[in-house]
């Protein structure tokens, strides 16, 4: 995490003070179950949640000598709440204050990154309404193909993220559990019930069977989906890229008065939004394969997993909340140019409609390979820059003793390509 990537709310989810906090109420929230099954004395608990603080530079400096930082931890707490504090930690391991902490923290970022997706979605259905009747050329392998409205363009991104909103959703469900049952997971010196009133105190569900950690298929489900979320963001991202790319110059990101693009060229006007944009979905990639090795562990347990997730924990979700707060922003304000559309759109003298010849031909009864070679002869010298394809076509015998002038003129209509957009937008949205 850096604060260049960072914003302030996901941020403070991952610092100390939230994590001490969190792990103080797993311990006394445990302390209160043992209290009502008469483990603990009442007075305890409640000496715990009275008196119980903490300070992250005293536990930091009690770990320089325990080297241990649950430890720790507990020894601050003690320090604080006295005599009472021997009854915290019954029957507990560090995995069930770490593992459920965690599963608290992650959800505390999903539900972030769920109004980050809202606030996006909300963006795309806007812009695929303000142009969805725009048509603009589409492109297959980068090369123009047929036409397509750029309203489309942003309805496809829109029925993606919302996709990743469920899945997203899923992913929450699934690492939200608790886990409160001792050495190797077996309750053997802590009940039952324990892990399940401090999993509905938090939010959580009690884990079905934790063999001292929660199995970490849950974690490695949570960083994949947000290894897809990154890839979308990359997808529009590279979209935007081409499309303001000088040749092209369909839209661009909004350039502010006195934003500079360039040290050495005061006439460029750079996508660095979306190029940055593009860099960090490849970090947020780069850790879903540690989250998916994390998976095998040793036995019951052991802490290979440790290291990578308080690491990625914290960097997968600043970083991917901070691309998803940035793409939204760059949705919002996108400056489109229908000239530009239009202009390429006219660009290759009717080759769009080459298609939809080749098909009128075969219904008028040549064989589609014949047909496929009349409509690229023609086709092709438009290509090479010589004319007009709707006049070649007329000019050429074979087409037009098949397809008359008025019936090759009625095959150029741009309408054609068009008219099931508000067919798609009922799918997307529910409304055209």
């Amino acid at each position: 995490m850096i604060p260049r990537y960072s914003r302030p709310e996901m941020s403070d989810i991952w610092s100390p003070e939230n994590k001490f906090r969190i792990w103080f109420e797993i311990e006394a929230h445990a302390c209160d179950a043992m209290a009502e099954l008469g483990i603990v004395p009442k007075s305890a608990a409640k000496a715990i949640w009275e008196k119980g603080k903490f300070d992250p530079e005293r536990i930091d400096e009690i770990e320089l000598k325990t080297k241990h930082d649950v430890i720790a931890f507990l020894t601050n707490v003690a320090e604080n709440v006295g005599e009472e504090a021997r009854f915290m930690h019954q029957g507990m391991t560090s995995s069930d204050v770490l593992d459920t902490c965690l599963a608290v923290q992650l959800a505390q970022a999903s539900d972030i990154l769920l109004a980050d997706i809202d606030r996006l979605l909300a963006a795309l259905e806007k812009r695929a309404f303000d142009y969805k009747d725009l048509v603009c050329m589409g492109r297959s392998h980068g090369i123009h193909a047929e036409p397509v409205t750029i309203g489309l363009k942003f309805a496809s991104f829109h029925a993606e993220f919302a996709r990743n909103r469920e899945r997203l959703l899923a992913a929450r469900k699934d690492i939200a559990t608790c886990a409160i049952s001792g050495a190797v997971g077996t309750f053997a010196n802590i009940d039952p019930s324990v892990e399940e009133y401090v999993a509905a105190k938090l939010g959580l569900t009690p884990e079905p069977i934790s063999t001292q950690v929660i199995p970490r298929d849950r974690h490695a489900l949570f960083f994949a989906t947000l290894g897809v979320i990154a890839s979308s963001i990359e997808r529009v991202a590279t979209e935007i890229r081409h499309l303001q790319r000088t040749e092209v110059r369909e839209a661009e990101e909004y350039f502010s008065p006195g934003q500079k693009g360039s040290s050495a060229m005061p006439h460029k006007r750079n996508p660095v939004l979306t190029e940055n944009l593009t860099g960090l979905a490849r970090l947020v990639r780069g850790m879903v394969v540690p989250a998916l090795e994390n998976v095998a562990l040793w036995h019951e347990r052991d802490i290979s997993h440790s290291s990578v997730e308080r690491m990625i924990g914290p960097d997968a979700t600043v970083t991917l909340d901070f691309a998803l707060a940035r793409l939204a922003g760059v949705i919002e304000k996108l400056v489109v140019y229908p000239d530009a559309v239009q202009r390429n759109l006219n660009q290759l003298g009717g080759l769009v409609f080459s298609q939809r010849v080749l098909l009128a031909l075969t219904q008028a009864g040549m064989s589609r390979e014949d047909a496929y070679v009349a409509v690229q002869r023609n086709a092709m010298r438009v290509w090479a820059g010589e004319g007009d394809f709707l006049a070649f076509l007329k000019a050429d015998k074979e087409v037009s003793n098949l397809l008359p002038g008025k019936q090759l003129d009625d095959l150029f209509d741009l309408g054609y390509h068009t008219k099931h957009v508000d067919t798609i937008f009922k799918r997307v949205f529910g409304r055209v």
